[in-house]
């Protein structure tokens, strides 16, 4: 199993999806590397029932292909699953699947990078040449569970939020979440609305916001500064919530479209779960001290039983396990050394798409920026060629 390719993307999410269209529009051969059996598998395998895309679908699309106007301003999972096999159809994407990669480096003597990979199907390993390589596995690879001093001993169900799908089996009882982003909160609400008594572990200060406020100050930010832009959404903010601070939701001193700029963090937006925090049906509490049995105890000293937690506590990158790029690249945690708009190019032919926290408005940037590169550098290479 040894091949020959222009261009090699590892991953096959909307990331690489996107970077394997616009280079076939450029009419550039490549390839997708995916280690599951479908592509999208984070979105078709590991996301919860109840799930929607949060921003409106101005935002979400894919670079060349629009949803229609029929389509909801707000799309549901299942909308959108079918928007990406309806996207690998339409540009005739090549995907590999069951493919995992194992090492790729860059071999100076021939000017191409070298991945090695294993077929799951078969057991055989062999390798890919490519002048050209995109990391596309994205921000959300591999589940994040924090190190919780007991957590070994709980006597209950212990999971992470991308094994979680609906709170169903939950019901009568005592589920603590961890975390409280978007999934997180979101999880909490579902858990509520199905019967369980719920607590939320708030650690840190954090936006939340109503999805048409975040959808008014994307569409006003094109045209206004972004701090103009932030004070008014603070504004409306707190004629709609008030101060949640009583509830243990601190606001951070930044606002939510600079704060998304500097750090990647993105507003949470409430699906009805504030409600549930004030009437308390959702109980929030301090960051975890430890745990024993079935008992966890808290920063503040309080200590409850529960018979689940839930680990809404974010993903990793595992680009750094395969890649070999002596650091050039990517960090030590598996992101861009550069910072946004600069950290999709590497040297040597390497690219990443995916990694700019900027959700699927960023993915469809990378992906523009690699291929017009790539076509620019694979038609001089070609031009080359000729003359010799």
């Amino acid at each position: 199993m040894n091949r020959e390719e222009v261009v090699v993307i590892v991953g096959g999410g909307p990331a690489g999806l996107a970077a394997a269209a616009c280079l076939n529009v450029c009419l550039i051969p490549n390839v997708i590397l995916e280690k599951e059996g479908t592509h999208a598998h984070l979105w078709k395998n590991k996301t919860y029932d109840r799930l929607n895309l949060h921003l409106a679908k101005e935002f979400c699309n894919l670079p060349n292909h629009p949803f229609p106007d029929s389509t909801p301003t707000y799309i549901s999972k299942k909308t959108f699953i079918t928007y990406l096999d309806d996207y690998v159809e339409k540009f005739h994407i090549n995907i590999r699947y069951k493919t995992t990669v194992k090492t790729a480096f860059y071999d100076e003597k021939e000017n191409k990078w070298v991945i090695w990979v294993r077929d799951e199907a078969s057991g055989e390993e062999g390798e890919y040449l490519a002048r050209f390589l995109v990391v596309a596995t994205g921000e959300n690879a591999e589940g994040l569970v924090p190190d919780v001093k007991g957590l070994e001993s709980f006597d209950g169900e212990v999971i992470h939020s991308c094994e979680y799908k609906c709170g169903e089996g939950y019901f009568g009882k005592r589920v603590l979440v961890v975390g409280c982003g978007n999934s997180g909160m979101e999880i909490a609400y579902d858990l509520s609305n199905f019967g369980a008594k719920t607590f939320i572990v708030v650690r840190s200060p954090f936006h939340v916001m109503r999805k048409e406020l975040i959808h008014l100050g994307m569409v006003l930010a094109k045209y206004l500064p972004t701090k103009v832009v932030d004070t008014l959404l603070l504004i409306l903010n707190w004629f709609h919530y008030f101060n949640l601070s009583k509830y243990g939701i601190i606001k951070p001193t930044m606002g939510p479209l600079s704060l998304k700029a500097a750090t990647g963090r993105s507003a949470v937006i409430d699906v009805g779960t504030v409600s549930k925090i004030k009437t308390g049906e959702i109980q929030v509490v301090k960051e975890i001290q430890s745990v024993s049995g079935s008992e966890v105890e808290f920063k503040d000293g309080k200590i409850y039983d529960f018979d689940a937690i839930i680990f809404a506590t974010g993903y990793r990158s595992v680009a750094n396990k395969w890649l070999k790029d002596e650091g050039w690249l990517m960090n030590e945690d598996g992101f861009p050394k550069k910072k946004f708009p600069n950290h999709w190019k590497g040297k040597n032919g390497l690219y990443c798409a995916g990694f700019a926290r900027r959700g699927l408005a960023g993915i469809s940037m990378d992906a523009q920026l690699i291929a017009k590169d790539i076509d620019m550098l694979y038609e001089r290479n070609q031009a080359c060629n000729k003359l010799e």
